[in-house]
């Protein structure tokens, strides 16, 4: 799918961070995820001590500055404001695009879940949104209940997005069950970025895992 139009939100592998307690661990995992082409990064944190996930926020914020790779923060969006991050994603329970916009800037990088719903992902382009996500694509071991979403879904989002006006266009990403084996139909269907979690970091060799995707993108860039 042929589009010129520079993006507001980078191309290509998506991480999320895993429910991991140990700091060192995620760091060192971040680190050879960037080594291996991670083009962007998403604190999520689901379990865990406020304090804890604070501090550990704090270390991986210092990272992802040191590598120039954009850290956004999950759920609490407000969070952006005290960290050096570069924004924030908002599901359906975590406020107010607008608002959101209006309290972090022009500048932040803001994405909304738009699950399987065309109609959510022109509520969110029309707010502002930079990346508008969908899925889950496959069946997920962090998210086994989601409801599916579909590649025509993705198609439809793309285009919507290349509709808008604008000199940059949002992005579409999915999420859910997404791995080296199964993402290059949804790049061929035109997300432009896949957002992953087990997929690439639960597994033995996560910058050589991170080559993969990277390669997907750039396979299809080529065409």
């Amino acid at each position: 799918m042929t589009d010129t139009t520079p993006l507001r939100f980078p191309a290509g592998l998506y991480g999320i961070t895993p429910d991991w307690d140990d700091t060192p661990r995620l760091l060192r995992a971040v680190q050879a995820a960037h080594d291996g082409g991670l083009k962007v990064l998403q604190f999520r944190r689901k379990k865990g001590d406020k304090q804890a996930l604070r501090q550990q926020l704090t270390q991986l914020a210092e990272l992802c500055a040191s590598l120039a790779l954009p850290l956004l923060i999950n759920d609490h969006w407000a969070w952006a404001l005290q960290y050096p991050v570069q924004g924030a994603h908002l599901g359906k329970d975590d406020g107010d695009l607008i608002q959101a916009r209006h309290t972090l800037g022009q500048h932040a990088l803001l994405g909304r879940s738009c699950y399987n719903s065309i109609a959510l992902a022109r509520q969110a382009l029309d707010q502002g949104a930079d990346y508008i996500a969908f899925g889950a694509m496959f069946p997920s071991s962090v998210k086994p209940d989601a409801p599916r979403a579909e590649l025509d879904t993705l198609r439809q989002a793309r285009l919507l997005c290349q509709d808008q006006s604008r000199s940059k266009r949002a992005a579409v990403v999915a999420i859910g069950g997404i791995t080296p084996d199964n993402a290059a139909a949804l790049i061929h269907a035109g997300v432009d970025s896949v957002a992953v979690i087990s997929s690439l970091f639960d597994t033995p060799d996560v910058r050589a895992t991170a080559q993969r995707f990277t390669d997907l993108f750039r396979a299809q860039a080529q065409h």
